[in-house]
């Protein structure tokens, strides 16, 4: 007999398979990109995102030097991002719990933004009685109604 596996979170999944382009990049985890709006507020996300820790070779044995994180800026807003990369280096090294960060390099280019969903299609009220009233066999209303929305959208599409 086959024993059920166990239910993972998506995000779970998608770290492990993520992790390897993340490293790539110097990212020790996933965490600082993922949770860039967290780490360094609202206003300094909408303007900008990192691109990659840059971490210097030491000689083993030796203390490591703290990183240099790499952020692209958009626009005008570099301007901004540069005068606040005090606050930027204070943020993320108080994620981290260790002063990871030494500097901070900006490069200007757009932003990945990430692709907005088109607005779902409007279902004909008309459309959707119709079909309502072919599903006499069910006796839930919610579920009657919620079928007959899918019915109308199948036929519309």
């Amino acid at each position: 007999m086959n024993k059920p596996r166990p239910t993972r979170k998506l995000a779970e999944l998608t770290a492990e398979f993520m992790a390897d382009a993340f490293k790539k990049q110097g990212f020790a985890s996933t965490e600082l990109v993922t949770r860039w709006k967290e780490i360094a507020g609202r206003e300094i996300a909408a303007c900008s995102e990192p691109l990659k820790l840059q971490w210097q070779r030491t000689p083993e044995g030796e203390q490591p030097e703290p990183a240099t994180l790499v952020l692209r800026a958009e626009g005008p807003a570099a301007l901004e991002i540069q005068h606040q990369t005090n606050v930027i280096l204070e943020r993320v090294n108080r994620y981290f719990g260790w002063q990871a960060v030494g500097r901070i390099v900006l490069r200007q280019a757009p932003l990945s933004k990430p692709k907005s969903r088109p607005a779902p299609p409007k279902i004909d009220a008309a459309e959707t009685a119709k079909v309502a009233e072919t599903l006499t066999d069910i006796a839930d209303d919610d579920l009657r109604m919620a079928l007959a929305r899918l019915g109308a959208a199948v036929k519309k599409g």
